[in-house]
């Protein structure tokens, strides 16, 4: 298992203790597996870390990586962005990410991604 990459849609899954997204990050956890969570995927989720534990204790563990949007993923999101025509940063950014990474994304929302990164492994939640 390479992990996986949340987009917001599956961070609102964990925090509203949606059982397949639990599962899956605690089988994650178990295999030491890498999860992914790009900067600003949890900058469209979290509002008070104090009371979403969900959100907090995920961002906490080992196994957990955010990935920051720095100059070199800045530049690559805004390339994608001009080669799909589309607008939205945060799926760029989540898209670039699963992408390095090999991992599939969890989201509840696949057709923009589809649309910016049709190669990427989704799991529709």
């Amino acid at each position: 298992m390479k992990g996986f990459t949340f987009d917001a849609g599956g961070l609102i899954a964990l925090e509203r203790n949606d059982r397949r997204v639990t599962a899956m990050v605690r089988t994650a956890i178990e295999l030491g597996a890498p999860i992914t969570i790009p900067a600003t995927a949890l900058a469209q989720v979290i509002r008070n870390p104090s009371r979403q534990a969900r959100l907090a204790r995920l961002i906490r563990h080992t196994v957990t990586r955010i990935a920051a949007l720095d100059g070199q993923d800045a530049t690559e999101v805004g390339m994608l962005l001009a080669r799909t025509g589309t607008a939205d940063i945060a799926d760029a950014h989540v898209a670039v990410c699963a992408s390095r990474a090999g991992q599939a994304v969890l989201t509840s929302d696949p057709d923009d991604l589809r649309t910016i990164a049709p190669e990427l492994m989704l799991v529709v939640i």
